[in-house]
């Protein structure tokens, strides 16, 4: 578990193929940036953008992670040569200063908006369809590893065709600590729904279906 609160900024420094073919995923090497290495052991995991990936080798600055095909197919971000938002798993003496995250990403976003507003800067993500259901004024979002609350939500179009997008703003801390400030319009970022939101949408449609 994570909390969405980036503890460093990290760099993919090479992405090298693993055995297998087109099929075959990727090792990457991290520098590590600012991310103590002391305390973490090979099995350990570490989200990179928000994915949950495991420490297969690591030394003084760098550390390394095998990325299966699945997950390349799923996120964006982890197969070049870029910074990365870093956090290691939480331990159970740590303060939760975001919000519960499994590292595990639901969706792709899309950027539509990434403005200076004042001192802060407004983001608007475009939510895939099956993500909208999720968003709520308020809640909770992860973008690239990062927890971030939704300021607005509007859905456009209905039916299959449906589409939500979400406004955040970011502070100049976020923006100083984080990679979101390499945004772009039209860039896609990785998207983790709330946790609890995933539940309570379970128990509401399985209590629907037993009507």
């Amino acid at each position: 578990m994570f909390t969405g609160i980036v503890a460093a900024i990290g760099k993919i420094e090479s992405v090298k193929p693993l055995e297998g073919g087109s099929y075959a995923g990727v090792r990457l090497d991290i520098n590590a940036g600012g991310l103590p290495l002391a305390d973490v052991a090979l099995g350990d995991s570490i989200a990179i953008n928000g994915a949950c990936m495991t420490v297969v080798e690591k030394d003084a600055s760098n550390f390394r992670v095998d990325v299966s095909r699945e997950s390349l197919n799923c996120t964006v971000g982890l197969d070049t040569l870029t910074e990365v938002n870093l956090e290691k798993a939480v331990t159970l003496s740590e303060r939760l200063g975001g919000h519960l995250v499994t590292g595990h990403v639901d969706g792709l976003g899309v950027v539509r908006k990434f403005e200076a507003v004042g001192e802060s800067w407004e983001l608007v993500i475009e939510a895939p369809h099956e993500l909208a259901k999720f968003l709520a004024f308020k809640g909770s979002i992860v973008v690239n590893g990062v927890s971030l609350t939704v300021n607005r939500v509007t859905d456009i179009g209905a039916g299959k065709d449906l589409v939500c997008q979400f406004s955040i703003n970011l502070i100049p801390h976020t923006i100083a600590m984080t990679t979101l400030k390499h945004l772009e319009v039209g860039k896609q970022v990785n998207l983790e729904i709330d946790l609890i939101a995933r539940y309570v949408e379970r128990m509401v449609s399985v209590g629907a279906a037993g009507k």
